[in-house]
């Protein structure tokens, strides 16, 4: 897997100070998407353990509230795969640290049902992540006042509750800092 870009200090992708991870590749080719470059699997570095540690390094300052992971899109099959025992050592060393996910897929129509990869490599990037902000990009949704998405269309998912209570349930705007397990 490759990734376009690490960003140590991201204030855009969820709340407070956060690393964010954009990787490479995505098959929806959102009109309007503002990572075009991304689509293409094969831009960026190779995300190997030298990517891995800077990213672990930077999440170790106490202002630093959690880690963002967009794209490209992290639930191409290829991306899940590599991303998957990456996350599960980062929530290992930071279960303290909020992580938020994009992607363009459905929680429900797609990842839900296994339709996209092996379903227990999938379920694992789930139980990884607080946060899953999901929709495709839409530019005739698009709405520069939404907090954390661009297009109304799409939901900013309190995933782990919405898991457990087998329903959807939103992140309130309102709310601030959401910290995992409260």
């Amino acid at each position: 897997m490759n990734y376009a870009a690490i960003k140590t200090h991201d204030v855009a992708n969820g709340p407070g100070v956060r690393v964010s991870l954009f990787v490479s590749g995505c098959t929806h080719y959102c009109k309007g998407c503002f990572n075009q470059e991304a689509w293409d699997f094969d831009y960026g570095k190779p995300f190997d353990a030298a990517a891995e540690e800077e990213i672990l390094n930077a999440l170790k300052p106490p202002y630093i509230k959690g880690f963002s992971l967009l794209g490209g899109e992290p639930f191409e099959p290829a991306n899940q795969k590599a991303l998957l025992p990456f996350m599960q050592r980062l929530r290992k060393m930071y279960p303290n640290k909020t992580v938020w996910c994009y992607t363009g897929y459905d929680l429900e129509k797609d990842l839900l049902t296994g339709r996209l990869c092996d379903y227990e490599t999938t379920k694992g990037m789930l139980d990884c992540i607080d946060i899953l902000v999901d929709g495709e990009f839409m530019e005739a949704k698009k709405d520069p006042n939404l907090r954390f998405r661009g297009s109304s269309n799409q939901r900013v998912i309190r995933l782990q509750e919405t898991l457990k209570e087998d329903k959807i349930i939103l992140w309130d705007d309102n709310e601030g800092l959401f910290e995992p397990g409260k």
